[in-house]
C-alpha cells in the first residue's frame, strides 16, 4: 500500500504533484497518510494542511533504517492510501550506497516509485531519461511516470510517442500552470501559515487533480497490499508512559516557531507529557503551570519586530530559564534566546537575552548532517552521548559559547567542525535539529527533568 513520488532531480515539481495527489485522495474521502523523505520541516506542513493528519519524516541518517520501517508500519495501519514524497533526485543522497536517498527508502520499504519529470525542456529525450532511471537500479519497482510542465498538445504527443516502447504507464499529465506556483525564500517554501492564499491554492490543486491524473491506474497502486514482513518483524511499541504525575510542556507554535518533527511530539505525549501550545508572538506570558519549555525552529528573523514588541513574553521566558525550567531550544529557538537578532538588512532586534550572544543573518548557508558528542549534562543528553542531527540555517552567533555543548563532525567525512551549542541553567540550546526516532532516551530524559522541576514546586 503506497507510492513514492520521486523526482528525476530537484525542482521538477515533486511537492506540487504530491499535494495534488493528496488533495485528490482527500476529495475522494480517503484516509491518507503522507511521509517525507529526509529532514525537511516545511513540505510536511503542506501535507498536513491537505490531509488533516501529521506527516512523518523518513530519514535513516537522523534515525535508523529499523526506525524508518517501524514508523512506516505503525503509521500506515488502517489507512486507505499512503504517499511518500521523495527528496532531491531519486538517487541523490549522502555517503555511500546513496544513504538517505529516495531510492534507498523505496528499497527499504518495498514501495513502487512514480517518477516526476520536468518536460519543459524535453521532447524525445524523455525516453532516454526514463530508460536510465529505470535501469540504473534493477531492484527498484518503477510504477509509472508523471509528465510535468507539458507545453502543448503537440508537445504531449511527442512525449507519448517517445515513451511508448518503454511500456511504462503515464499516470499523470500536468500542463504549465502559473497559478499553482508555491512561493519560496531563503530556507525553502514559505510555510502554509504565512500564505493567505493557501485555501485558494488548495482548491486549485484539488480541481487540477481531477483532470491531470489517471485515477483508474493510480488508485489500485495506492491500495495494493504491500510486503509487510520486514516492517512488522521490526515493529515494537514506540513509548511506554512514565510513572508519576503528568508534566506540562509549553510548546512555542506560531508563524515564528513551527519546525517540529511529528515523532518528537508523539514521543513526549506518549511519555505522559501534556503539550501546551503558546505563541511568543502574541501571548503575554508562558502558560500557567508548565514545567518545561520547547522552542523549535522556524523564522524568528522574519518576525523579529513582533517578537521584540512582545517584551512581556520575552521576560517570562527569561525568568523561567533562570529559575531552572528545563528548556530545549533548537535553531530558531536558539536565536530567540540570544540578546539580539541582526536581520538581513543589518537592523538589530532585542530578544530574550538568556544567552550572552547575538545572532547575525548572512548569505552563507550552513547545511548538512552532523555527528555531535555532548560535552556537558543537559536536560536532554548526558555528557559523552553521541547523536546525529541536521543543520540548516543562514545565521551565525557573534560570540561563540565559551564551553560548547557539542563536539561536531560532518556526516561520513573526515575533519571536525567548530564546536557548537549552549548549556546554561537547565537550558539545552543549539542550531542542531534532532529527530528522536529510535532515541527515546532523549525525550525520556527531558520529561524526567520536567517532572523534577514540577516536584520542586518552582513558580515562574
Amino acid at each position: 500500500m503506497g507510492l513514492v513520488i520521486a523526482g528525476e532531480r530537484s525542482g521538477v515539481g515533486k511537492t506540487t504533484v504530491t499535494l495534488m495527489l493528496l488533495a485528490g485522495l482527500h476529495q475522494r474521502q480517503k484516509t491518507v497518510q503522507s511521509f517525507k523523505v529526509g529532514p525537511d520541516y516545511i513540505d510536511p506542513m503542506f501535507h498536513a494542511s491537505v490531509t488533516g493528519r501529521s506527516c512523518y519524516n523518513l530519514d535513516p541518517i537522523l534515525t535508523s533504517p529499523s526506525f524508518v520501517c517501524q514508523c512506516f508500519s505503525e503509521r500506515t495501519r488502517s489507512i486507505d492510501a499512503v504517499v511518500v514524497e521523495g527528496v532531491m533526485g531519486l538517487f541523490d543522497g549522502v555517503g555511500s550506497e546513496d544513504g538517505g536517498s529516495t531510492a534507498y527508502i523505496a528499497r527499504l520499504l518495498h514501495l513502487p516509485i512514480v517518477l516526476v519529470i520536468d518536460c519543459s525542456h524535453l521532447s524525445r529525450s524523455v525516453a532516454a531519461l526514463v530508460h536510465g532511471y529505470r535501469s540504473f537500479d534493477p531492484h527498484l519497482q518503477m510504477a509509472g511516470v508523471i509528465l510535468n510542465r507539458v507545453g502543448s498538445d503537440r508537445h504531449l504527443e511527442v512525449l507519448k510517442e517517445a515513451l511508448e516502447p518503454s511500456n511504462l504507464p503515464i499516470l499523470g499529465i500536468v500542463r504549465r500552470h502559473q497559478d499553482i506556483t508555491i512561493p519560496d525564500r531563503h530556507l525553502g517554501l514559505v510555510p502554509t501559515e504565512e500564505l493567505p492564499q493557501f485555501q485558494s491554492l488548495l482548491n486549485r490543486l484539488t480541481e487540477l487533480s481531477e483532470t491531470c491524473f489517471d485515477w483508474a491506474k493510480l488508485l489500485p497502486l495506492l491500495s495494493t497490499p504491500r510486503s509487510t514482513q520486514l516492517v512488522q518483524s521490526r515493529f515494537m511499541p514506540l513509548v511506554s508512559p512514565l510513572a508519576g504525575s503528568p508534566v506540562r510542556i509549553a510548546l512555542a507554535r506560531d508563524r515564528a516557531f513551527n519546525f517540529y518533527y511529528a515523532d518528537n511530539m508523539d514521543a513526549l505525549e506518549q511519555l505522559g507529557a501534556e503539550l501546551v501550545p503558546w505563541s511568543p508572538l502574541t501571548d503575554d506570558d508562558l502558560p500557567k503551570g508548565v514545567h518545561g519549555l520547547y522552542l523549535g525552529g522556524g523564522f524568528p528573523e522574519l518576525m523579529a519586530a513582533a517578537l521584540m514588541e512582545n517584551s512581556s513574553a520575552r521576560r517570562s521566558v527569561r525568568r523561567a530559564i533562570e529559575a531552572g525550567m528545563p528548556t530545549y531550544a533548537e535553531c530558531g529557538g536558539l536565536m530567540y534566546l540570544c540578546e539580539q537578532i541582526i536581520d538581513f538588512e543589518g537592523r538589530s532586534w532585542e530578544m530574550v537575552g538568556a544567552l550572552p550572544t547575538k545572532t547575525r543573518m548572512g548569505a552563507h548557508l550552513t547545511l548538512g548532517y552532523r555527528q555531535a558528542i555532548a560535552q556537558h549534562n543537559t536536560p536532554l543528553l548526558a555528557a559523552h552521548t553521541v547523536v546525529w542531527g541536521h543543520e540548516f540555517h543562514r545565521s551565525e552567533l557573534t560570540i561563540p559559547p565559551a564551553f560548547p555543548l557539542y563536539q561536531m563532525q560532518r556526516y561520513n567525512a573526515a575533519g571536525s567542525l567548530p564546536n557548537e551549542g549552549w548549556q546554561r541553567f537547565q537550558l539545552h540550546a543549539s542550531y542542531l535539529h534532532l529527530h528522536w526516532g529510535g532515541r527515546l532516551d532523549i525525550p525520556t530524559r527531558f520529561v524526567y527533568h520536567c517532572a523534577q522541576f514540577a516536584r520542586q514546586g518552582a513558580i515562574v
